[in-house]
């Protein structure tokens, strides 16, 4: 159902409110330079610190930018149930062709709660469901057994697997079966996670090479391992300097350097240091984009 390179897209702000135009913008160019779906209103898209009516706007702005020529993924996630429901019904009223739904942070429910939590919300409506399964940042870890009944439900279509574990993908796809999509959360090993059985990754690093990204997941679906892995190798100094602090502040400065939007996050966000800067400035660099 969704495959290759996937940007969780940044929120552009300008003086404070959602930079429209912007957003749009970059939404046109991550279809120009060949990404294959989009995600909006995900952690990189500072969704925990955009209002409701933010939230929804960003979702039909990508929607509209797009016009149906790649996926749209919309990321619908809370830790109140209720508030993920509806921003789950918004996404299938908008259009999005999926919804990006986090396990619920600080609640800390068990897995039984994981259950009835991401029950209710496909119970909701009709509009498929990535898991989003990040222990880093939610501290809870939906475990193997907890998707593997998830994806009985016709609607859990797959997972976005940010845990790190390389083992992870393997377990999955024995207990949820081939159909059930894989996804990787994190950039530094999305080639390692197609040879156990994933098929892409939603990426922050694609937000600001996203041909790079997309040419990559494109040269491992052709079978040409070599050429996948030679872009990986040139792409870590950046994908490492993405997170040399709390993300979206180093993609949004890396941005900023191409033109792209500025830099500007939200608190509690706060631009990254000058340390941070030179790095995230040496990785573009090394790929000759500044």
């Amino acid at each position: 159902m969704f495959q290759g390179s996937i940007p969780a897209l940044i929120t552009p702000f300008k003086n404070g409110q959602v930079d429209e135009q912007a957003f749009q913008d970059h939404v046109e160019w991550q279809i120009e330079q060949g990404s294959d779906a989009l995600v909006p209103v995900g952690t990189t898209g500072e969704s925990p610190t955009l209002s409701h009516e933010e939230h929804h706007r960003v979702v039909e702005l990508c929607l509209e930018a797009a016009k149906g020529r790649v996926p749209v993924i919309a990321g619908t996630g809370s830790n109140n149930t209720a508030e993920a429901v509806s921003l789950h019904k918004h996404a299938k009223d908008a259009g999005a062709d999926a919804g990006l739904v986090v396990t619920p942070y600080y609640n800390k429910p068990t897995q039984a709660g994981l259950l009835a939590h991401f029950k209710a919300i496909h119970d909701s409506c009709d509009l498929p469901i990535i898991i989003y399964n990040i222990p880093g940042r939610s501290v809870i870890d939906m475990n193997v057994e907890t998707m593997a009944e998830l994806s009985k439900l016709p609607n859990i279509v797959g997972v976005k697997d940010a845990t790190g574990d390389l083992c992870r993908p393997l377990d999955t796809y024995l207990a949820c079966g081939p159909d059930f999509c894989q996804l990787s959360g994190e950039d530094a090993t999305a080639v390692q996670f197609l040879s156990a059985g994933g098929r892409g990754c939603i990426s922050v690093t694609a937000n600001v090479a996203p041909k790079l990204c997309a040419d990559m997941q494109r040269a491992w679906r052709e079978g040409d391992i070599k050429t996948a892995m030679d872009i990986q190798f040139k792409l870590m100094p950046l994908h490492n300097a993405m997170f040399c602090e709390s993300s979206p502040g180093p993609v949004k400065y890396a941005a900023e350097l191409l033109g792209l939007c500025s830099s500007e996050t939200r608190l509690p966000l706060v631009e990254i240091a000058e340390s941070s800067k030179e790095r995230v400035k040496a990785a573009l660099t090394s790929l000759g984009m500044i």
